[in-house]
């Protein structure tokens, strides 16, 4: 009998497994690690729409199969949200399905558009799901640089004309998990443009569109003038109103993608719990002052830790959008990689963060830090890692000496 099936033989080992287990084995020694490693959203979900799922769940008709492409008021909110926010018209029936989560939806849609050998393309580093979605359904996986401009459509048009068989699809997540950057309509109106051209679905992941921290709230893909022939966008209810546990996201464009996407959903699925539903509806009715308070939460949380860490000797980009800080390794550790100078972050200063190889190999040489703790626990995180790096001499000579008789040992 075979070892190990199919698909699961095409996922690599879990990278932050190790991590994790570090981090466990610390909590249960009984030392307060100071989580930055997984984004999930610390912030209360506001009280009205708590209080709204909790009114609609004493309807014992609530408590019956939903509908797998979601309540229709839930559909009619979101349409009214991307009118105000993108200016984008969106036909309710036909152009939106609710997701259980956007992860759920890019994972369900690669089933239902990837046959073997399909070749999709997507930045790395990247969101795990954006390339193993895809490596799951049996489709293969080119690489792409992350940050948008130039180089990016130079590897794009690369892409296309040395791959065979031509891609079929472009992932794009701006807003990006885990590396912060933000793209502009001028970014995607060449990303359209060329995609229209060579018949290339492109699959957009905004699920950090609401947490911004300038004057220029990031755009949706969906405002480029013919970018609904192509292209499918995914958003979340996840970080915009803390509602990470509820599950529930949407996608929105393309008509045949939404209709594969609703069919496989069918078969799948019977949509998010109704009362999740009514509650998810009446935050994007509702007022939008939440929103406001958890977009300037981020950006005081960012402020501190990235004003904090470049006192105590570590200068990172300060991101302009998102929850996370994609921060460079410190040049007196970069030499021993992004999974060792996590374990120390982890073992010597009690502050865990996620290794940037978690994201692809492209990763290597970054981590990525999630703002997901209250100002005063990231200034008790940063004097930790002040605390660290003034004496970090004996970790790094024992890290050194490691490497030396690990090398030495190869070559014997």
């Amino acid at each position: 009998m075979e070892s190990e099936f199919h698909r699961i033989k095409r996922l690599p080992p879990y990278v932050f497994a190790e991590v994790n287990a570090l981090k466990a084995k610390a909590r249960a020694a009984g030392k307060d690690i100071i989580d930055f490693g997984m984004g999930n959203p610390d912030l209360p979900t506001p009280q009205h729409i708590v209080d709204k799922l909790c009114e609609v769940a004493q309807d014992p008709k609530a408590h019956r199969y939903s509908a797998s492409q979601g309540i229709k008021g839930l559909r009619k909110a979101f349409v009214n949200y991307y009118q105000r926010r993108f200016n984008v018209p969106l036909d309710a029936d036909k152009e939106v399905c609710v997701t259980i989560g956007s992860k759920e939806g890019l994972a369900n849609l690669a089933s239902a558009i990837t046959g073997p050998g399909d070749i999709i393309l997507t930045p790395n580093p990247a969101y795990p799901i954006h390339p193993f979605g895809f490596i799951i359904a049996d489709g293969s996986v080119r690489f792409l640089p992350y940050e948008p401009g130039p180089e990016f459509m130079a590897a794009l048009d690369r892409a296309v004309r040395l791959t065979v068989p031509k891609p079929k699809a472009l992932i794009l997540n701006y807003p990006s998990n885990p590396t912060a950057c933000v793209a502009d309509l001028d970014f995607y109106g060449q990303v359209v443009d060329f995609c229209r051209f060579h018949g290339i679905y492109i699959l957009s992941d905004l699920a950090y569109a609401e947490i911004y921290f300038d004057d220029n709230p990031p755009p949706s893909v969906l405002q480029i003038p013919g970018a609904k022939d192509i292209c499918i966008e995914f958003t979340s209810m996840s970080k915009t109103y803390s509602m990470a546990g509820w599950r529930v996201g949407f996608a929105a464009g393309n008509r045949k993608l939404i209709s594969a996407l609703v069919k496989i959903k069918s078969y799948l699925d019977y949509g998010v719990f109704t009362p999740v539903q009514a509650a998810a509806a009446l935050a994007l009715n509702g007022p939008q002052t939440c929103v406001e308070e958890t977009r300037q939460i981020y950006k005081e949380r960012r402020d501190v830790l990235v004003e904090g860490l470049a006192q105590a000797g570590w200068v990172i980009p300060s991101p302009k959008a998102s929850m996370f800080a994609w921060a460079p390794i410190p040049e007196p550790f970069k030499h021993m990689g992004c999974m060792e100078f996590s374990k120390l972050l982890l073992t010597e200063a009690d502050v865990a963060v996620a290794p940037g190889t978690g994201f692809g190999e492209q990763g290597e040489g970054f981590v990525r830090i999630a703002l997901v703790e209250n100002k005063h626990r990231i200034r008790q995180a940063v004097r930790s890692i002040r605390t660290f790096f003034d004496n970090a001499d004996g970790a790094l000579k024992n890290f050194d000496a490691k490497l030396h008789d690990s090398k030495r040992a190869a070559n014997s």
